[in-house]
């Protein structure tokens, strides 16, 4: 069966799953995290990507992210994946493959999911028993947005600006977004949607997209929906809520 061609959409935020091969480990020292961010930061910036929170877990990396055109998610993932290979072939005198596969991703519809996915991300490390709570690692966006650490890495999105008129009450109210874990019926569509490639967030949302791209973004539904005309599409692209980041 053909894979299914992966979604492609300028000014949407993406959540992006990568993972080591066979799930075994692609980091062995803060070393290598270190080089992965500044990696990403270098492959960001290549290619027009604005990052808004991330975790580097053991064997996989989540990252969300805004792409300035369509293309971008796919040219930061090969450059980023291709410099910390290297780095990890030399370091650790191995070779051969590191990641399985090619990376997953999906669209987030900002006005119901956005923040959904920022907690869903930089709660990894607690849901996996790594920490005791978010705070407590350290390779996670969740410090800059909870405490405000310095993070050149990040680009805010307009829902987080949203949260408060300034830093600190935008800190508090993202901590309050943690008194509690994220619900598990947000846990499946989070997970289902990035790991079939289609889009996550709310019905018309998804027709939104699916106008434009005249593909399905859904479950269960293949093949393209009915054509509703360039002019049509090109509006409906016009009219989405892009979440534009700042």
């Amino acid at each position: 069966m053909p894979r299914r061609a992966r979604i492609k959409f300028a000014g949407i935020p993406q959540h992006i799953i990568q993972r080591g091969n066979n799930r075994a480990a692609c980091f062995f020292a803060d070393e290598d995290y270190r080089y992965y961010l500044q990696s990403l930061s270098e492959g960001a910036h290549r290619y027009g990507c604005a990052i808004h929170a991330y975790v580097l877990m053991t064997n996989h990396v989540h990252l969300l992210a805004t792409p300035g055109d369509d293309e971008g998610p796919s040219h930061m993932m090969r450059y980023l994946g291709s410099r910390y290979v290297q780095h990890v072939n030399y370091v650790y005198r191995r070779s051969g493959t590191l990641w399985e596969g090619r990376f997953k991703s999906s669209l987030i519809d900002s006005n119901r999911f956005l923040l959904t996915c920022y907690r869903y991300i930089e709660l990894n490390p607690a849901r996996a028993g790594m920490v005791a709570a978010p705070a407590d690692y350290k390779w996670s966006s969740y410090g800059a947005h909870a405490h405000g650490r310095p993070d050149d890495l990040l680009r805010d999105h307009s829902c987080y600006l949203a949260l408060g008129v300034n830093s600190e009450e935008r800190q508090q109210a993202y901590r309050e977004l943690f008194r509690h874990p994220v619900d598990d019926v947000s846990l499946k569509a989070i997970r289902e949607s990035v790991n079939s490639g289609l889009a996550l967030g709310g019905e018309r949302f998804k027709d939104q997209i699916e106008t434009v791209l005249t593909r399905s973004v859904r479950a269960g539904k293949p093949g393209r929906p009915k054509k509703k005309g360039v002019d049509a599409g090109i509006q409906n692209k016009c009219n989405l809520d892009l979440g534009v980041d700042r």
